[in-house]
């Protein structure tokens, strides 16, 4: 009887990352459908992102407070270089994402960030933190995976096609080309993010490997990011109004990107790590794609194109190229543990490839 009980807790536990990691990619589609809100009712790039980085701030600090109150590790200048660094690529990052859904769709914001892999393994490679080598099949399925995807990319930033979606019908002549317009800038601004994002990741591992401490790290991100967000806003934001908090269309979304933007993701994805591994965490990533389709359309009054489709079953098909070739990587990592013959060369590449999903996308 007692092992009839304990069945179902066992399913049960199996079952929860699973659970979880469709929660992290709802939590991430709102984040998009958040700023999109945000950015709709007048708010700027910068004044959201000082806004939902002060919020995380301000819910981090007491929480690293009860955590290292009887001990913390040692902060040497180095340590807050380092987090200094990731402020300032983490800022580039936020901007340019927040720009680029303000110019384009969700749903397109939500393909082009499956380039973050592609990407990261570009810079590893020119980096040196990744071997790499032409004749093993394993490099010339991540290279090519990775030009997959560029080019999927590609093609949904600059083919529209007709309109397979929609809520209205009465689109006019004007918008359709303004639409155009926007749409190519939009998603220059994400690929250029994205590149961003991978060189933030690359450098979290670098930050990490010196100072292990992640919560702290969070901290500091979150405060250099609001402060670099607001000198920048003060700067270029002459209106009062930008500032403004008392629409529930700017409020609500600051506090849900304050939140679920970094904190609520990042402790998600760091348990379904410990639970299932980095590659279970990235083979959830394309899913944000159909969620944040459909609620574009039905919810934002986004126009799905057939440009999107093609290319965002192209980015799809390249990115699981890339953790196919990781995924045997990894595999290949545990073989030579196993038998405790691991190279040096195989030690300096593991941290990256590991590190490479514990941040999401968009909340750096």
């Amino acid at each position: 009887m007692k092992e009839e009980g304990e069945e179902p807790k066992r399913k049960m536990e199996r079952a929860l990352p699973y659970v979880g990691m469709v929660i992290m990619q709802c939590a991430q589609v709102g984040l998009l459908v958040a700023c999109k809100v945000a950015m709709s009712n007048g708010m700027s790039t910068f004044t959201f992102a000082f806004y939902s980085n002060t919020m995380s701030f301000l819910i981090l600090v007491p929480v690293c407070y009860v955590t290292y109150r009887s001990s913390h590790p040692p902060l040497y200048p180095s340590f807050l270089y380092g987090f200094f660094l990731l402020g300032v690529i983490g800022f580039l990052v936020q901007i340019l994402g927040y720009a680029g859904i303000q110019y384009a769709s969700a749903s397109l914001s939500a393909a082009i960030l499956n380039l973050i892999p592609g990407f990261t393994f570009i810079l590893a490679v020119i980096l040196r933190m990744e071997k790499f080598d032409p004749r093993s099949i394993i490099t010339q399925v991540k290279a090519s995976g990775t030009l997959v995807s560029i080019a999927g990319a590609l093609t949904a930033t600059l083919y529209q096609g007709p309109a397979l979606l929609r809520t209205s019908s009465s689109d006019s002549n004007v918008q359709i080309l303004n639409q155009s317009a926007t749409w190519i800038i939009g998603g220059s601004l994400l690929m250029i993010d994205c590149f961003a994002a991978s060189g933030f990741i690359i450098a979290q591992a670098f930050v990490l490997k010196k100072c292990p401490v992640e919560l702290i790290l969070m901290v500091f991100y979150s405060c250099f990011v609001a402060i670099l967000s607001a000198i920048v806003s003060l700067v270029t934001e002459k209106d009062v109004n930008s500032w403004s908090l008392t629409s529930p269309e700017r409020l609500i979304p600051v506090i849900y990107a304050g939140f679920f933007g970094n904190i609520f993701q990042v402790t998600i994805i760091a348990w379904c790590v410990g639970k299932k591994g980095p590659l279970f965490v990235a083979m959830f990533h394309p899913l944000g794609v159909v969620i944040t389709t459909a609620i574009g359309v039905i919810f934002l009054g986004d126009t799905f194109y057939l440009g999107s489709l093609i290319g965002s079953i192209i980015v799809v098909i390249g990115f699981y190229s890339v953790m196919w070739g990781k995924a045997k990587e990894w595999k290949m990592i545990k073989n030579d543990e196993s038998l405790g013959t691991k190279s040096s060369e195989t030690i300096q590449t593991a941290p990256l490839l590991q590190d490479t999903h514990n941040d999401p996308e968009f909340s750096a």
